[in-house]
């Protein structure tokens, strides 16, 4: 290529880059921004001129503060060794408007026909449609349509087709939900539900268990925090009301998040802005907040425990999810329903489940709702090898109290219960390869509470897989 030809593809060059969709900024070795295009523009939200001659930490990268700060006061590391470029850093930047953005950054020097660096040039990729549409895949890799079903939720039984109809009317207005119920009833699914069904559903559906981290924790995760909020803050980090953009928000378990939490709620729902931890620049949120307790949050207002005019702002549409024992009629659908998963999911060929099983799922008063019959149906997989699941299939604790001792023995209520206890624990222990964790969820139980059994029934976990 002729030199004069050259010359004139230079000339040409700030064209070419304004057609690149990634951000571009050329940097010079003081740190101070000298050639910008419009993508960068575009993802930052600074104007050409507000960005020239400012130096590159205006964008607050927290991955590029960690790396300067290992330097010796220079912009970056890349002007501080032979290293020449630096390459799919993740990292996240704070937009003008106070949006945190997630980009992957690309740089390398830039060098003069003596090899003296003269400058970098930045690239910066968007990640934020990425990430939104990783959410939203992920959220409907959850759903299990079906035509049996309701939104994922099963059941034909009068209880189940009031709460339907009121899901549906929430999903026709903006207001904010509270789904009560007892623990295991599906409140989850009711509030997927109602976002499914509403006009935001191509929105985040964004959830968080309130009663899963500690007061510090919390307040970040709803909300964000910058980098140096508190020991620890080592990055930007957006807030779950950000994260659902105009989608919906789940807090679950409501009942448990702490008084000075609720206070900090109770300004986002009536303001509509959330102020980050170690920030007080207010972002504006515009979200559908569905809420979810398996309390009685009336009894918590007058005990002081949860705050009165918070609970009127998230309850203005009540969803009351019924429980196991209040609508039997579902049990024989809902256990059909959860054998067919189970059986695609683990591969066994069971075809159903026995009259007799049956009876005592329909006898048993189930404490733990839906959670606890799919609980127990796994253990059922875990002990039969195919077929029908019979009673001597399921958990001792939903058979016991129909077994009556065999003939010439005196009733030994105890020891039965401790035979059984123990043989339901070997086969779980069996079916998760000894994986305490895994047991435990089997057999519907803590982790601790397996230990403990290992130990009270001196079960060598070793040589019972070696067994298998």
């Amino acid at each position: 290529m002729s030199k004069s030809k050259l010359n004139t593809y230079h000339r040409y060059l700030p064209q070419i880059v304004e057609t690149m969709h990634d951000g571009l900024a050329i940097i010079d070795t003081d740190g101070h921004i000298v050639m910008v295009n419009r993508a960068l523009e575009k993802i930052t939200g600074y104007t050409r001129k507000e960005i020239l001659g400012r130096r590159c930490t205006l964008f607050q990268c927290d991955a590029c503060e960690v790396i300067r700060k290992s330097g010796r006061g220079q912009w970056c590391r890349l002007f501080d060794g032979p290293q020449t470029k630096r390459e799919h850093i993740r990292c996240d930047i704070i937009r003008k408007d106070g949006m945190i953005i997630p980009v992957l950054k690309n740089a390398v020097l830039l060098k003069d026909d003596q090899g003296e660096i003269i400058g970098a040039v930045e690239t910066l990729i968007d990640l934020s449609e990425i990430e939104k549409r990783d959410r939203k895949i992920e959220e409907l890799s959850r759903r299990l349509p079906s035509h049996e079903r309701f939104c994922g939720m099963v059941g034909q039984s009068a209880p189940m087709h009031r709460v339907y109809a009121l899901i549906e009317k929430a999903a026709r207005s903006l207001a904010p939900v509270i789904i009560s119920g007892e623990s295991g009833t599906g409140k989850e699914l009711a509030a997927q539900a109602i976002h499914q069904l509403s006009e935001r559903r191509d929105e985040p559906f964004i959830q968080l268990n309130c009663a899963a981290l500690n007061e510090s924790l919390l307040e970040s995760e709803l909300f964000g925090h910058v980098k140096g909020a508190f020991t620890g803050a080592y990055r930007h980090r957006t807030g779950r009301f950000e994260a659902a953009g105009r989608g919906a928000i789940f807090l679950d378990e409501i009942g448990e998040m702490p008084m000075t939490t609720q206070t900090k709620l109770l300004r986002v729902v009536e303001n509509k802005r959330v102020e980050r931890v170690g920030d007080h620049t207010p972002i504006t949120v515009d979200v559908r907040i569905i809420s979810a307790t398996n309390k009685h949050l009336t009894d918590m207002v007058r005990s002081g425990t949860f705050r009165e005019d918070l609970f009127f702002r998230i309850s203005v549409i009540p969803i009351e999810m019924p429980p196991l024992r209040d609508r039997l009629d579902d049990l024989p659908l809902l256990t059909d329903a959860l054998i067919r998963e189970l059986t695609a999911h683990s591969g066994k060929p069971v075809t159903g489940i026995s009259k007799a099983a049956m009876d005592h799922l329909l006898s048993y008063a189930w404490p733990g709702n839906v959670r606890e019959l799919k609980s127990a149906l796994e253990f059922a997989f875990a002990v039969a090898e195919a077929g029908i699941l019979r009673p001597e299939h399921l958990p001792r604790n939903i058979t016991a109290r129909h077994q009556a001792p065999p003939k010439g023995t005196l009733p030994a209520s105890g020891m039965a219960a401790d035979n059984g206890e123990k043989a339901d624990l070997i086969a779980a222990l069996k079916a998760a390869g000894g994986n305490r964790s895994e047991t435990a969820r089997i057999l519907g139980v803590t982790r601790a509470t397996v230990w403990n059994r290992i130990r009270k029934y001196g079960i060598k976990v070793e040589q019972i897989i070696q067994v298998q």
